[in-house]
């Protein structure tokens, strides 16, 4: 693994703790991260000792979304001609989409544990994550519409199909900051934990749990779920059917029965 300037990340137990490690800055996303998450999410898809990825944040909070300097050297960049403008902003927020497509196509489960703030490009990020796990004292909005933008690399895109619909356009035109009882009401996290210590013990717990699972199976299923976010039913049922006509060969079928049969744990190779 590399050094990297906006995160820290460590593997233990087949499970890749990705942490945003910019907390005097409350972990605002600069230019470093941006560019990092995908060499990292790119390793992870690389490398077969990585079976689960779990995304926190150093500190007292999450993030608070995009650093307004990124912004602000962007806006530097701008000239007079306005047809050169929208080739360049367009390029520029393409970049920032691909950050956290990484995390969406990331063919491990990727889970978010959120503290404190999570406003604006962190919403985003959360909303690319497979499961999200907050903290009682957390804090979202969906802030960009204050800073007069709509959100542009993935909450207007990916949370209707997580919370629905009207709730994400009262969140998104409103921009209003919202808690942990709203966020478990409306679907958006999985849990709540009492405080950050809890919050990454559970989440790690969870973590270390799919990780002990067939790699070849949870695989698969992630491969599934997010392959019917944009098919039919139907579509599903047929692409399953030939997926598994070549996974279920796998050993890992066989030991998993084998285990289960006499009541031991199985062991999975990556």
């Amino acid at each position: 693994m590399s050094e990297y300037q906006a995160f820290h990340v460590e593997l233990v137990d087949n499970v890749a703790h990705v942490r945003i490690n910019r907390p005097e800055k409350i972990n605002s996303m600069n230019a470093a991260f941006w560019r990092e998450i995908t060499e990292i999410f790119q390793w992870i898809d690389d490398t077969d000792a990585v079976r689960v990825v779990v995304i926190s944040g150093a500190g007292k909070h999450f993030s608070s979304g995009i650093d307004l300097m990124l912004l602000a050297s962007v806006a530097n960049e701008l000239g007079k001609d306005v047809g050169r403008n929208a080739r360049l902003l367009r390029r520029k927020i393409l970049e920032l989409q691909a950050s956290f497509n990484a995390v969406d196509n990331c063919r491990k489960p990727v889970l978010a544990a959120i503290q404190g703030y999570c406003l604006g490009g962190a919403v985003d990020l959360i909303a690319a994550c497979d499961m999200r796990y907050c903290a009682e004292d957390v804090q979202f909005s969906v802030k960009e519409v204050d800073i007069g933008m709509a959100a542009d690399v993935g909450t207007l895109q990916r949370l209707p199909r997580i919370i629905g619909d009207g709730m994400l356009r009262e969140l998104a035109y409103t921009g209003r900051q919202f808690g942990a009882e709203e966020a478990t009401r409306i679907g958006l996290v999985n849990r709540v934990y009492p405080d950050h210590a809890a919050l990454l013990d559970g989440v790690m717990g969870i973590a270390r749990e799919i990780a002990g699972k067939s790699p070849i199976a949870v695989t698969g299923t992630k491969a599934m779920i997010s392959y019917m976010r944009d098919h039919r039913v139907d579509d599903g049922l047929e692409y399953v059917a030939t997926w598994n006509a070549a996974m279920l060969q796998s050993t890992d079928l066989r030991v998993a029965i084998a285990a289960h049969m006499s009541k031991q744990k199985a062991e999975f190779p990556d």
